[in-house]
Formats: C-alpha cells, structure tokens, sequence
C-alpha cells in the first residue's frame, strides 16, 4: 500500500499540533479534565504524554539511533515543572512538535533508525507521528467538546497504518489478544460514504494464517459504513458504533470481536 509523502507527514504533523495546542485554549478547555476515551489520563497528561512521544522520536531520529532510547533519556521528556500552567505547557509543546518535525525533514524517508515495527526508517517514524497526534487530537477534541474532522488523505492513512500495525503485532506477538484475530471465514468491510474518489473501502479477513487486508469494495460477514472521520474513530474505539451516522450491517459479532483484540500489543 502506498503511503503519503514523507514532507505530506511532516506538514501534517506541523498541522495537527497547531489544531492540538488550539484546543488546550478553546473556551472551556480545563487541563485538569478527565479525557473520555483515555480516562485514566487529563487533559495535561495526554498532553505530556504526546509531547514527550514526540521528544522520544525526535531524539531517535536525530541521533540515527539503531536501538531503543530509554524514555528517561529524553531531555524534558516528562513535559514542563510546573503542573497546571497552561503557557509552560503550550510553549514546551509547541516546542516538541517543531524539533521532531526538523528532526524528520533532515534526515528524509529512508534514514535508517530503530523502530518497534519491523521498518527501520525515519519515514516509519513520520507516519507513526501523524497518525498518534491525529488520533490523540481526537481525544482533547472529545474532552473539550468541539467538532473533530481530518483531512481524508489523511484519515484513509492512519486506517492503513493501523491495518499494519495489527498485522505485525498479530505474527511477532503471539500472546498478544491480537493473536486470536484469525481462522473461521470472518471478514469485515470498512465503507467511507463520504469520500468515493479516495477509494476508501477495506476488505479485511480473518485467515487461518493471519489478517490479511486491502482496500477494495467487497462483500464481508460484516460491514461499518459511515463518513470517514466516523469510520476512522470508530475503528480506532474513539466513538461507539452506534454514534453519529454510523451503520453497522450483518454480523455486529465479528466487529466487536475485532475492536476488543486489535491492539499495539
């Protein structure tokens, strides 16, 4: 599958994190309110908690790091001293964003550096970071209470990169609840209505082997149809099915069972 353009993600991560520290300051944003989709976490912890992902990355591919960095190696990893300071926040942020974007754009697509994922490239990275602030985005889009939307490039990518990713951690995970997602002739269908000339459908199977996934418009066990965006949180358990103008048609088992085991592992 063809990804976007390495200076596509880095201009979209550029974006996402103005759209990202525009919603710490909306009207009635509160750092201290629990974030829906992540409760265990504020609105200031998912924050430090992007941010300092992001300083995590942007060491890695600057130094051109062939093995995993500590986290606690990242200078300022954990976010500003102060707690509760909505400027040093923002300023640390806004801060975060732009070093791992320099850090991407020097080194290109094709640097060679560690990762989780089986490709070793600063361009993995680049794509990892678009679709984590997207999807992160979504979460303080949903804790302050204001509309969410992505662009559809963009949003039809992070449902592609969470298709790799599940595959991958399902063959090298094998404990992982990613390992049951297989055998049985189950199959799911993502539908966008919202954007026909992206060809954004999915076919994904449950095989003996493993999933297996493409895009392409074909008839499955079961079918989540709906505006893209919707399909995208949903898939990524940001909505509930049953929200916005989702609609799910046939067997609403093997969503389910789906969404409970797709996992990072």
């Amino acid at each position: 599958m063809t990804h976007l353009p390495h200076d596509r993600y880095c201009d979209e991560i550029t974006h996402q994190a103005e759209q990202f520290r525009a919603l710490l300051k909306a009207p009635g944003a509160d750092l201290s309110a629990t974030v829906p989709t992540c409760p265990d976490w504020t609105l200031e912890q998912l924050t430090r908690h992007l941010g300092g992902a992001l300083r995590w990355i942007e060491l890695m591919v600057r130094t051109r790091a062939q093995e995993q960095v500590p986290e606690e190696r990242v200078p300022l990893g954990g976010g500003p001293q102060e707690r509760g300071d909505l400027a040093a926040l923002d300023a640390w942020f806004a801060e975060s964003a732009a070093a791992v974007v320099a850090a991407l754009r020097e080194a290109g697509p094709d640097a060679q550096v560690w990762s989780w994922a089986g490709v070793f490239t600063a361009g993995f990275w680049a794509r990892r970071v678009t679709h984590e602030i997207t999807v992160h985005r979504a979460d303080a889009a949903l804790t302050v209470g204001v509309p969410y939307e992505v662009a559809a490039d963009v949003a039809a990518d992070a449902i592609d990169e969470w298709l790799d990713i599940v595959t991958f951690v399902q063959r090298h995970e094998p404990h992982d609840a990613a390992a049951e997602l297989r055998g049985g002739g189950r199959s799911l269908h993502l539908h966008a209505t919202d954007a026909p000339g992206l060809d954004a459908e999915w076919v994904i199977e449950l095989a003996e082997a493993g999933v297996e996934w493409r895009r392409g418009h074909e008839r499955a066990t079961v079918a989540l149809r709906g505006p893209l965006t919707q399909v995208l949180l949903a898939f990524y358990r940001r909505v509930p099915l049953e929200s916005g103008d989702l609609e799910v048609v046939g067997e609403r088992e093997v969503l389910d069972f789906w969404l409970e085991r797709a996992t990072f592992g």
